[in-house]
C-alpha cells in the first residue's frame, strides 16, 4: 500500500466501516439503495472534475460555456459525503517518526478516505492552517484515493491555526448534510472552535473531532534546564520544567475538559488521540463505538 495507507490500520478498520448514524436528505446515509452511482435518477448539482472520475459523466454543454470540466451529480451518487479536514499548521510538526502529529494525522486522513470510498461513498479532503490550503472536492471514484494520497504527501506545516472561521465557511459551502472529520491538535480559541462545530451541527452534519496530541504535550516529561520555542509564535521560554509542570498539567486538564464538554454539548464525537497509541487500535475502537451509538 502507499505511504499513508498502513495495512494494519486498514485491515482492522475495514471490517467495521464508516457508517453514518443520522438521516441525511430524507435517507439514512450509508444505506445504499443501489450498488450503482445513480446517473439515471434525479439531478442534484454539478461538481468539478477530479482525476479518476469517469469521463463519460463530464457535462460537455457546461464545458462549452465555461471551459471548465464538471461532473453531474445525482441523488444516489451523493447519499454519503465525508469531508475530511486536516490541520497542517506548524504546531502539528511536533514529534518524531510515527509520533509526529502531522504524520499521524495524515495516516488517519488517508485511512478514512480509503474506507469511505471503498464502501462506495464519497470523500473530500481539505488541508488548512490559518486558511484553506489544498482542497479536493468529494468523489467516490477509486482513483480519488490516489489523488488524496498524493496531496497528503505534499503537505508541509506552515502557518498558525485558525479553525473556527474555517468551520463556519465549510458550513456555508456544503449544503448537503454529511459527515465531517476534523483532524487537529486544536490549539485554538476554544469558544471560536466550538462555535464553528455548532454551526456544522446546526446544518445537520455529523461531526467527529479527532484531537491529536503528542505524549509530551499530555505528560510534560521534561527535566533539567529547557528552552521552549513556540511553534506558531516567536516566543521563547528558558525554565526548569519541574517548576511549571503542576500549573501546566492543571491548565491542560481544564482545557481538555472544557473542549470535550463543549463537543458533547454540541453532539459532536470527541476522540482524544495520543500519538504513542497505535492508530489501528484507536481508529478501530472509535468505529466500533460508532456502530453502538446513534446521534440525533
Amino acid at each position: 500500500m502507499a505511504k499513508y495507507l498502513h495495512p494494519d490500520v486498514i485491515a482492522r478498520a475495514q471490517a467495521l466501516g464508516v457508517k453514518a448514524r443520522t438521516v441525511v436528505e430524507g435517507l439514512r446515509v450509508g444505506d445504499h439503495r443501489s450498488p450503482y452511482r445513480g446517473f439515471s435518477v434525479e439531478f442534484v448539482q454539478h461538481r468539478e472534475y477530479v482525476p479518476g472520475d469517469d469521463i463519460r459523466h463530464i457535462d460537455w454543454k457546461s464545458y462549452g460555456r465555461s471551459e471548465r470540466y464538471t461532473i453531474k451529480q445525482y441523488e444516489q451518487e451523493t447519499n454519503f459525503a465525508a469531508h475530511i479536514l486536516l490541520d497542517a499548521s506548524r504546531s502539528m510538526l511536533y514529534g518524531e517518526g510515527a509520533t509526529n502529529k502531522l504524520e499521524y494525522g495524515k495516516v488517519l486522513a488517508a485511512s478514512l478516505a480509503y474506507l469511505v470510498i471503498h464502501q462506495r461513498d464519497s470523500a473530500s479532503l481539505s488541508v488548512f492552517d490559518a486558511g484553506w490550503r489544498d482542497r479536493l472536492p468529494a468523489s467516490g471514484q477509486p482513483g480519488h484515493v490516489q489523488t488524496i494520497l498524493q496531496t497528503l504527501e505534499s503537505v508541509e506545516p506552515r502557518e498558525k491555526t485558525s479553525i473556527g472561521p474555517l468551520l463556519h465557511d465549510l458550513a456555508q459551502q456544503v449544503t448537503r448534510r454529511g459527515l465531517v472529520f476534523l483532524i487537529s491538535d486544536c490549539f485554538d480559541e476554544v469558544d471560536a472552535l466550538l462555535d464553528g462545530l455548532q454551526h456544522l451541527r446546526f446544518q445537520g452534519h455529523e461531526v467527529t473531532v479527532f484531537h491529536v496530541l503528542h505524549p509530551d504535550e499530555v505528560e510534560f516529561p521534561f527535566s533539567g534546564m529547557i528552552k521552549f520555542d513556540a511553534m506558531e509564535e516567536t516566543l521563547k521560554l528558558l525554565t526548569r520544567p519541574q517548576l511549571i509542570r503542576p500549573a501546566y498539567l492543571r491548565a491542560l486538564k481544564t482545557y481538555l475538559k472544557e473542549f470535550q464538554t463543549g463537543c458533547e454539548r454540541n453532539r459532536c464525537d470527541y476522540v482524544l488521540l495520543n500519538t504513542r497509541r497505535p492508530l489501528s487500535e484507536a481508529l478501530t475502537e472509535h468505529l466500533a463505538r460508532r456502530l453502538r451509538v446513534r446521534v440525533v
